[in-house]
């Protein structure tokens, strides 16, 4: 599904050149849950800006599959939703379809679609304010997901919400994996995040960024975030990345 090879990223700060990615190489197949691990600054945005193709490689290259007709290959979530003010939550869905050149019928119905995937179906003519921080995420995953991506590309994305919305969307997003099949490639610094929703985990480290561990979890879903297997599983996930720095 994607093929990452050689890959080097370099920004052009001030006239000094600054190396964030160096050599990368990695496989990702179709279907699965990739969540990319690391301290801030390490590159783990700066991967996904170029998978997105938002990013060129200095050196190497990104191999992601094109688009289907009326479809995106990729799609990205940010941190914020960045929803659109003056839409409702329904049309705010929506905008993303307007650039495949779909009927509107088609849009709109496509669109109520992905709010009844994330479970928002009763709320498509509410506008942006009138949703909670974790309603507006939902309404963000939404609209990534009604392009139909091959491939969702996730930065940090319930990074500002509180505790109890943040696991409630998490689950959401196990959930949605389960049942679409999509391939995602999730960014956190959260070692338990990842190790929650997760199939395979890659963390990121040194200056410049390079993968340094990558490992498959074999624990199946649901996940238990209480108890000793989960505190057993991000023991053992830090003890793997030497990564006594990062969040519990």
């Amino acid at each position: 599904m994607i093929r990452i090879e050689g890959l080097s990223v370099v920004f052009d700060r001030d006239g000094q050149k600054n190396t964030v990615l160096e050599n990368m190489n990695l496989d990702i197949p179709a279907g699965q849950f990739l969540a990319i691990v690391g301290p801030s600054g390490v590159g783990k945005s700066t991967l996904l800006r170029v998978l997105a193709g938002l990013a060129k490689p200095g050196a190497g290259r990104a191999v992601v599959p094109g688009p289907a007709a009326g479809r995106q290959s990729v799609a990205l979530v940010f941190q914020d939703a960045r929803l659109l003010p003056w839409r409702r939550v329904l049309s705010n869905v929506a905008f993303g379809l307007e650039r495949l050149a779909l009927p509107r019928a088609d849009r709109m119905s496509r669109a109520q679609a992905m709010l009844d995937l994330v479970g928002l179906g009763a709320l498509a003519q509410r506008w942006p304010h009138q949703l909670s921080g974790g309603q507006r995420q939902r309404v963000a995953l939404a609209r990534a997901l009604a392009v139909e991506p091959e491939i969702l590309l996730m930065d940090e994305p319930f990074s500002a919400l509180d505790a109890v919305s943040r696991e409630g969307l998490q689950d959401e997003l196990v959930r949605i994996w389960q049942a679409t099949g999509k391939t995602i490639l999730f960014v956190t610094h959260d070692i338990a995040e990842a190790a929650h929703v997760a199939s395979r985990i890659v963390m990121l480290g040194g200056t410049p960024g390079r993968i340094t561990s990558d490992r498959v979890v074999a624990e199946a879903h649901p996940r238990l975030r209480a108890g000793p297997g989960a505190a057993d599983l991000v023991a053992r996930l830090r003890a793997d990345f030497g990564a006594e720095d990062f969040s519990i």
